[in-house]
């Protein structure tokens, strides 16, 4: 937008005396500029802190070959691989499988990751917390589905809005309960603000 001038005084006369001033042009600037925050420095450390953005796209995990009927893998798997919803809101899961049927799915503590300055962690351990809208006073697992049924060679994909909202270490059990011998699974992850 281009400079603009203005005159915040009246031309009118009062008793025969004008009310203007000397020079009754003002010059305002009144030009926008666009400007971005791209973090802030914690006053606390004097480390950047950039800003969260939701991921782009789904984060693959490593396939899990030939998970035997009743045998459970974790995802994502690897050391320092688990999830990380600091500055987060919502996670959705996918799942693709060889075999069609249930599978039990439960949110875990990872033990690869320290939870921010705490270690050892509770490794493994089903995530529990309160919940503010059904029972408030107790804790709770954050989520586990002991049969969760997925079709067969697609991507079935979940939306976990608010569950996990900046849980710093998180993993998935995935159990093959699909009564086939063996199924390939594989899982992935995206974050949003």
């Amino acid at each position: 937008m281009a400079k603009r001038t203005n005159s915040p005084w009246s031309k009118t006369y009062k008793e025969g005396l004008p009310t203007t001033a000397v020079d009754d042009h003002v010059n305002i600037n009144q030009t926008v500029a666009g400007t971005i925050t791209t973090g802030v420095i914690d006053s606390a450390t004097g480390q950047w802190q950039g800003i969260t953005v939701s991921d782009s796209a789904f984060t693959l995990d490593a396939v899990h070959e030939a998970v035997p009927n009743g045998a459970t893998v974790t995802s994502p798997q690897g050391a320092g691989y688990a999830i990380d919803m600091t500055g987060y809101n919502d996670l959705f899961i996918a799942l693709i499988g060889s075999e069609a049927g249930n599978h039990a799915i439960s949110a875990v503590m990872s033990g690869d990751v320290y939870y921010a300055n705490l270690t050892p962690i509770n490794g493994g351990a089903t995530l529990r917390g309160g919940d503010i809208y059904s029972n408030p006073t107790a804790m709770n697992d954050l989520f586990s589905d002991g049969a969760e049924s997925l079709t067969a060679d697609v991507w079935n994909i979940y939306s976990l809005p608010d569950m996990f909202k900046d849980q710093k270490s998180i993993n998935f059990k995935i159990t093959n309960n699909t009564g086939s011998e063996e199924a390939t699974l594989q899982f992935a992850y995206q974050r949003v603000v």
